[in-house]
C-alpha cells in the first residue's frame, strides 16, 4: 500500500481551531485512503478523520505536524491536505 508523508508548520494566528480541524477531517475522509496527524516531535498520530482527535492535539501557531495518508494516491491525497492546513 503506498504511503506519503508530509511535514507542514502552522502559519494560522490561532492554530488548528475548529474549522481547520473540520475542514481537514472531511477531506480525510473523502477517500479510501487511512490519514493521520501528528503534532511533532513527540505526540502520537492520531486518526484525521476525526475532528475531536485533531483539536486534542493542541496544535498552535508555529507548530509542526505530520500528515501521513495510506493508500491508492496518498501522494496527490498528502499535497491537497497540506493546501487545506495552508489555507487556514
Amino acid at each position: 500500500m503506498p504511503t506519503a508523508t508530509r511535514t507542514v508548520e502552522i502559519t494560522d494566528p490561532v492554530g488548528i481551531h475548529a474549522r481547520p480541524a473540520s475542514a481537514f477531517s472531511q477531506a480525510a475522509t473523502k477517500s479510501a485512503c487511512t490519514v493521520t496527524l501528528a503534532k511533532q516531535p513527540d505526540n502520537a498520530p492520531v486518526d484525521a478523520s476525526s475532528v475531536l482527535m485533531i483539536m486534542s492535539l493542541g496544535i498552535k501557531k508555529g507548530d509542526t505536524v505530520e500528515i501521513t495518508v495510506n493508500g491508492e494516491d496518498a501522494e496527490n491525497k498528502a499535497d491537497k491536505l497540506v493546501q487545506i492546513l495552508l489555507q487556514h
